[in-house]
């Protein structure tokens, strides 16, 4: 590693400006100096004081304005000093000595050091010493190790310990924006092997030898150059990572989710397989811990683990990993750019902050309209009483049976079940959230895009709960709504409630009450989060669904009746074209038309047609209405038939 043109630095990496205050005697030359900067000459006649000046970005070496400020003990008061003292960055004390070669270091009137004197001036409140080093023990302090440690382990990219030749250039790219060569990267590794015999291994750099070499950059006053890595991993001048780097600017408009986007996915994919040592696709505990130690805290706690799939040994899978993933970003965007930015996201992909990771969906209603989703996580609540089964389901979603629940401890249990579900060969996640049993839900509460209403078949008391929570807050709205009977495996009781669960959904036009149970040998079903997932893909289908089937008997008896109507009009209209006498075919048709018998067969069609329709919840009103037409033409067809016969006879 090697010291080269720094990369550009954004406006949040270091100050604005620099405030420079110069103070001393009178007439030890603190107003020449300035005026020599200025001027680059030494002026004959020198003021009292000195007016403030600026030195614009673009002529000083650190890109930052730079202001310089004279004081002057004649024209100024005690209070006016302390203020200026409170509004400096850095204080030079000016004062002259009666020795000559003293003199010689910095002399206004010969020109000499001028532009140094200003310049580590300048480097003192940009590049402080105070935070990276200890004078006194001649080396670095705690929190300068702590963040390199983890600008290191983010570096190496194949979590092998070591820095090989391509994690170097990469990290010389982005932080000095050039690369080194074969040779001086040789000479690098020297330099180390010379001081630490541990320094370098296998040909690769040591983080021992990475700090080393940060701290011989301080002694030998270069510590501009371990700032200017610091401050490229995000780090202010606290050494604490700046809230522009762990949150960058996220606009979500109402109605819109957030999701990782496939580079979000890529990187995180990356980072499973660099710590998953052992390649068996889960984190065992120690690989989960050395994942975090670029971390500050530990971000996941055991209810993870009964959050998103794990292994028989209770790891968190490579499909787990990134389901909490995308729960985080679904739930708290926030959190997850700040964990982005943790593990040095916007560093490794090259991009300009964590929120090129993320992709906010467009507004559910503009879904709606077009009857097409982008999205690919949908959230799920799971509403029931207390004990009703709610957490089988969301750990079914999990693929666990009672046997493997009946293991999760109390204090570990979540109210959160993410996994990817399979829907017209798309996969997509579903996002479940067990509801806590209260009288009203909150606004919070009822947001989602699909409801499962659970029910225990065996309490008598348990679907009076789901029955009441519908009337609330759903059965007037565009929100999918499935009934779940839990437990199935048990004796069914006849619930305390006015109709059975099955006429419930009849009549309010939802599917039957779907049977499901965990205890199982194997993992339990998952088509009812198939049918959970289809439901909240496609919400305006099951609504328009509801309109079709909330049609009164009175609406559908009316458009069986205006079919008559037509039919009955269209074949006096034929009679009257073939008759002649307008009396005789005519009547006899208009009386058959009007028989008991033929009024009989009206009704029963009307009834038999009207009860199909009604007990058969999945009939689409395309279905009915493509087989009354073929009744129609049946019944015209006989119809006209009858009529040949008549003229027959006559």
């Amino acid at each position: 590693m090697r010291a080269g043109p720094a990369r550009p630095l954004r406006a949040a990496d270091m100050k604005k400006d620099v405030r420079i205050l110069l103070v001393g005697e009178p007439r030890v030359g603190k107003t020449s100096l300035i005026m020599s900067l200025v001027s680059e000459e030494f002026p004959e006649e020198v003021p009292p004081r000195a007016e403030e000046i600026t030195i614009p970005a673009d002529v000083t070496p650190e890109r930052v304005p730079t202001h310089i400020v004279d004081y002057s003990e004649a024209e100024q008061s005690d209070e006016q000093l302390h203020q200026e003292i409170s509004q400096a960055n850095v204080i030079c004390i000016v004062y002259a000595v009666n020795n000559k070669h003293s003199i010689d270091k910095c002399s206004a009137k010969n020109l000499k050091n001028i532009s140094e004197l200003f310049y580590y001036a300048q480097k003192a409140v940009l590049h402080p010493t105070g935070p990276l080093y200890c004078p006194e023990e001649k080396e670095m302090k705690p929190a300068c190790i702590k963040a390199l440690t983890r600008i290191f382990k983010i570096s190496d990219q194949d979590n092998d310990g070591t820095l090989n030749d391509a994690e170097l250039n990469f990290f010389q790219r982005i932080c000095f924006n050039t690369p080194l060569a074969p040779q001086a990267l040789e000479d690098v590794k020297n330099v180390v092997r010379k001081h630490i015999s541990d320094g370098v291994a296998d040909s690769g750099l040591t983080l021992k030898g990475f700090l080393f070499l940060h701290t011989l950059f301080i002694q030998r006053g270069r510590h501009e150059t371990t700032w200017t890595v610091l401050r490229r991993f995000g780090y202010d001048d606290d050494l604490d990572l700046t809230p522009e780097y762990l949150f960058p600017l996220l606009k979500i408009p109402p109605d819109c989710t957030t999701e990782l986007n496939h580079h979000a996915y890529l990187f995180l994919q990356s980072t499973f397989d660099k710590h998953d040592l052992d390649r068996d696709c889960a984190l065992s505990p120690d690989e989960l811990k050395d994942l975090f130690k670029v971390f500050p805290y530990i971000p996941w706690g055991p209810d993870v683990n009964n959050t998103v799939c794990t292994n028989e040994r209770g790891w968190i899978t490579y499909q787990g990993f990134l389901s909490q993933w995308t729960l985080t970003t679904y739930l708290d965007v926030q959190r997850c750019l700040e964990y982005l930015g943790y593990l040095g996201y916007s560093i490794l992909t090259e991009q300009e902050s964590q929120a090129s990771a993320i992709t906010v969906t467009r507004d559910k209603k503009i879904d709606l309209q077009k009857k097409q989703t982008q999205r690919n996580v949908f959230r799920c609540n799971v509403i029931g009483m207390k004990n009703s089964g709610k957490s089988g389901v969301l750990q079914a979603l999990l693929g666990r049976n009672l046997m493997r629940q009946k293991k999760i401890r109390d204090d570990h249990k979540s109210y959160y079940a993410i996994n990817t579900v399979y829907v017209y060969g798309q996969e997509k996640y579903l996002l479940l959230h067990d509801i806590s049993e209260s009288e009203f839900l909150t606004e919070a509460e009822i947001i989602c895009d699909v409801v499962c209403l659970v029910y225990d078949v065996s309490n008598s008391k348990s679907f009076e709960y789901c029955a009441r929570i519908f009337k609330q807050h759903f059965m007037d709205s565009r929100i999918p709504c499935l009934i779940i009977a839990a437990k199935s495996d048990l004796h069914e009781v006849k619930q305390d409630y006015s109709i059975s669960p099955a006429d419930f959904c009849r009549k309010h036009k939802m599917p039957p009450p779907q049977a499901f149970t965990c205890n199982t040998a194997d993992a339990p079903s998952k088509d009812i989060f198939v049918k959970l997932t289809t439901m909240a893909m496609y919400p305006e289908d099951h609504y328009r669904d509801r309109l079709s089937r909330d049609m009164g008997n009175t609406d559908r008896i009316e458009n069986l009746r205006k079919i008559w109507v037509f039919l009955k009009t269209a074949f006096h209209a034929r009679l009257r074209c073939m008759c002649t006498c307008n009396r005789c075919t005519f009547c006899i048709c208009q009386n058959f038309l009007n028989s008991d018998l033929l009024q009989s067969v009206k009704n029963k069609i009307f009834t038999a047609v009207l009860n199909r329709h009604v007990t058969q919840a999945d009939l689409k009103s395309s279905t009915f209405w493509l087989r009354a037409s073929f009744g129609a033409t049946v019944f015209a067809v006989l119809g006209f038939a009858m009529y040949k016969a008549l003229l027959k006879q006559r």
